[in-house]
């Protein structure tokens, strides 16, 4: 199972952007897909998650209201808004998946994708 996690860049603070979680030959839509983050110097930590029902959660305080996790079954691909953005936002957002179908958020994701960079320039 390979994801991709792209969209990432250099954006200006209050700015939006948009990460796409994408894979080949496995269906996104059965499994619950989580977006990390980790800023330089900290630990990875889990930013939101959709499951195989599409109920949303979202971690970190700092990104409730803010950011948004939504699925395109058609396209095969997870989202994460990503609005007002704040410097502390800077991180590598990877995507991850739980390898059993119907599964619901809070596990430890099964499938990692390679990082995205978003840098928030203030």
């Amino acid at each position: 199972v390979q994801l991709q996690a792209s969209g990432g860049g250099l954006v200006q603070v209050g700015d939006s952007l948009r990460l796409s979680c994408t894979a080949s030959r496995f269906a996104l839509n059965y499994h619950a897909i989580a977006w990390f983050r980790q800023a330089p110097g900290k630990e990875r930590e889990g930013v939101s998650c959709i499951s195989s029902n599409n109920s949303v959660t979202y971690y970190p305080d700092s990104v409730k209201g803010r950011f948004i996790i939504s699925r395109d079954n058609a396209k095969n691909t997870v989202y994460l808004q990503m609005n007002t953005v704040k410097p502390e936002d800077t991180a590598v957002y990877y995507c991850a998946a739980t390898g059993r179908r119907g599964s619901s958020c809070g596990g430890i994701p099964d499938f990692w994708g390679k990082g995205t960079l978003v840098t928030v320039s203030s």
